[in-house]
């Protein structure tokens, strides 16, 4: 199973983004969305888990954690998430919800660590390109052996 991840997107899906996210199963959007066209959007690619960020507006009612099950492996999604220092929030929603993944944003920087046993994965920033900040989304391969990850530039 191939899952696109996404997130700091901020109002704005990079025309990129449908033929980076060609051929996944599932999208997985790490939070500050922006309006909810984006998630709309991201539908017509596939399936979309998303989660609030700390820009996004609480009258779109998204999630602050969500979990989700796909190729037989838990990913817990949170927006703000500092992998070696857990808040006490995620350290409560790892122990409930027993995550393979955590799946973040925010800081807008990929990330890719396994930390006691649990991937910790931020895809970096899809937002409007800002102080030169590389921009970029990644791909999860979900495969019989593990995970696959790829980071690619818009």
């Amino acid at each position: 199973m191939k899952v696109g991840v996404i997130s700091d997107t901020h109002d704005y899906l990079d025309t990129k983004v449908p033929y980076l996210f060609a051929g996944v199963d599932h999208i997985l959007h790490a939070g500050d969305v922006g309006l909810p066209q984006i998630l709309r959007s991201l539908e017509k690619i596939a399936p979309v888990t998303a989660v609030a960020g700390n820009t996004d507006e609480s009258a779109w009612n998204y999630p602050l954690t969500r979990t989700v099950e796909l190729a037989g492996r838990k990913f817990l999604l949170h927006h703000i998430v500092n992998p070696h220092a857990p808040s006490d929030v995620l350290r409560d929603a790892l122990h409930r919800e027993r995550p393979e993944v955590v799946v973040f944003g925010h800081t807008h920087k990929p990330f890719s660590e396994t930390l006691g046993g649990i991937l910790y994965f931020n895809p970096g920033y899809a937002g409007k390109s800002r102080f030169g900040m590389p921009r970029t989304v990644a791909l999860l391969q979900c495969e019989e052996g593990g995970i696959r990850t790829e980071f690619r530039s818009l």
